[in-house]
């Protein structure tokens, strides 16, 4: 029996009892890819995305782990209900125009303490000050700094369109804007390099693709350590007293972490380790998040349809967004069909296996967006069943 075809025979044996759809998390797997994280950051803390987690559950579990400090957040509502659910370390790290939720963060003493705003602009500070409803609450701030590599003199551009601010002069000159503006306190700068944290630089069959990638991130790691630490500096120049430089993301984490101006990781999608992140060269993780979907039909040889599947992930469209099969071994998509809203037609010779009622486990491309589709996560030690959490949606939370 190979080790995906024994993982199959535990979940399918853990969840005998329950009618899929349904979705798991493999606490085993999650806690290795924990560790794995934790070695990899090399004493550095390592600060837990809640975009790519969204279960108030498992982000307790990592954070009673050594080794993970803080949550890294993705709207300003969901940093207030963590904060209020005794988070204590929330890290916005997007901009917001939530002008209902500054003003409840300006007149609460505890949501002012534990949550930081991050921008990038100073037109972002005004739009705090409009909405401030007369709060006085010291507002936490931290900047973001553009991390895409340019070349060929800026004409060529690799990397998310984020901050605009890219220079340890314009880093300074929004400090300055933080801390001469009355209710606001600067505590710290992230910087997150998406073209080589969520790029894979090993993808199979695609050997030229990956050359190119893994030049790319080389070239683009050694410009930014430079400017990185530049920035930093011109900023603490401004503000000594900052309480953290905030970098990385679960492909990048051993580089960032080597980064002394760098205090802190930030990491999510290594806990789950969905499809696109099996395409890396420096770390391997366990798939540790899959969903089941149950066999409705045997339309004939080797073909089965499940109910439901059209459950594809945001960024670029394309067939690397999409779920892949991943047990039973050896199924896939129908070309015409891919997978569907209600149905999903699966072919090859595993079908002919499968009865109505069977399960088949799926990976998702990204790791929190599969929360969206349910409301509960069951919790898998061994092949038992040992917990059932829900996830933001099963909380009546839909930040985004």
């Amino acid at each position: 029996m190979t080790p995906r075809a024994a993982d199959r025979a535990r979940y399918d044996r853990a969840t005998a009892a329950l009618d899929a759809p349904l979705a798991l998390v493999d606490l085993e797997a999650f806690d290795a890819n924990a560790d794995d994280l934790v070695r990899r950051a090399n004493g550095k803390p390592i600060r837990v995305a809640s975009k790519s987690v969204r279960c108030r559950a498992l982000l307790e579990r990592v954070l009673a782990r050594d080794g993970f400090a803080g949550i890294m957040s993705f709207t300003l509502a969901e940093s207030l209900w963590l904060a209020r659910a005794g988070f204590d370390d929330v890290l916005l790290a997007y901009p917001s125009a939530d002008r209902a939720s500054f003003a409840e963060l300006a007149r609460d003493p505890k949501l002012a303490a534990a949550v930081t705003v991050t921008v990038d602009d100073v037109a972002q500070l005004e739009l705090i000050d409009a909405a401030r409803a007369g709060g006085t609450e010291e507002v936490r701030v931290c900047l973001e700094m553009d991390t895409a590599l340019r070349l060929l003199g800026g004409r060529v551009r690799i990397g998310a369109l984020r901050s605009p601010a890219r220079t340890p002069a314009q880093l300074a000159e929004l400090a300055r804007s933080v801390v001469r503006r009355p209710g606001f306190r600067l505590v710290g700068l992230m910087a997150y390099e998406g073209h080589v944290a969520g790029v894979g630089d090993a993808v199979a069959g695609r050997p030229l693709r990956s050359r190119a990638v893994r030049a790319m991130q080389a070239v683009a790691r050694r410009e930014l350590a430079e400017r990185r630490a530049a920035v930093v500096g011109a900023v603490r120049a401004v503000a000594p007293d900052l309480d953290f430089v905030n970098g990385g993301g679960t492909g990048s984490v051993q580089h960032t972490a080597a980064e002394s101006a760098v205090t802190e990781i930030a990491a999510g999608s290594g806990l789950y380790v969905p499809r696109l992140f099996d395409g890396y060269s420096s770390f391997s993780g366990r798939p540790a998040a899959l969903f089941a979907l149950p066999v409705v039909r045997r339309p004939g040889v080797g073909v089965v349809t499940v109910l439901g599947g059209g459950y594809p992930a945001s960024g670029a469209a394309g067939r690397d967004r999409l779920p892949v099969p991943y047990l039973p071994e050896g199924l896939r998509y129908d070309p015409r069909e891919g997978p569907g809203e209600v149905q999903t037609p699966l072919l090859g010779s595993p079908a002919d296996d499968l009865r109505i009622g069977d399960k088949v486990w799926f990976r998702h491309a990204k790791a929190g967006e599969l929360c969206e589709r349910f409301d509960a996560l069951r919790l898998v030690a061994g092949d038992r069943v040992v917990d059932t959490v829900p996830t933001y949606r099963g909380e009546g939370r839909t930040f985004l």
